[in-house]
């Protein structure tokens, strides 16, 4: 069973905005695309480099120290030099509540 946990809530990740919380000792990264609110670890799979300091575009992150973007659903990299996926994590919002599991 995976226990959810509040992090944060909707008022905290208008859209098309990023939010970094901390959970469990994990950096977590909230993105908020079109209303969808997606959850991903917060650093850069390629460089030890905050996502927060990127770009949203649609459902992808692009990280502003080289360019790599990852797809939010998936965590895919979808451009060099990222070669290794980003984490992501099941999210639920009940009422103004954003809810993220990571175990």
């Amino acid at each position: 069973m995976t226990d959810f946990i509040q992090v944060a809530t909707l008022d905290d990740v208008a859209p098309g905005k990023m939010f970094r919380v901390e959970l469990d000792g994990r950096r977590i990264l909230l993105a908020n695309t079109n209303g969808t609110i997606y959850a991903c670890d917060e650093m850069c799979t390629h460089e030890d480099f905050s996502l927060a300091l990127g770009a949203l575009q649609g459902d992808c992150l692009k990280c502003s120290l080289h360019g790599s973007r990852f797809d939010l659903k998936t965590g895919k990299a979808l451009d060099e030099p990222a070669e290794e996926d980003l984490a992501v994590y099941p999210v639920k919002v009940e009422d103004n509540s954003i809810f993220v599991a990571i175990g």
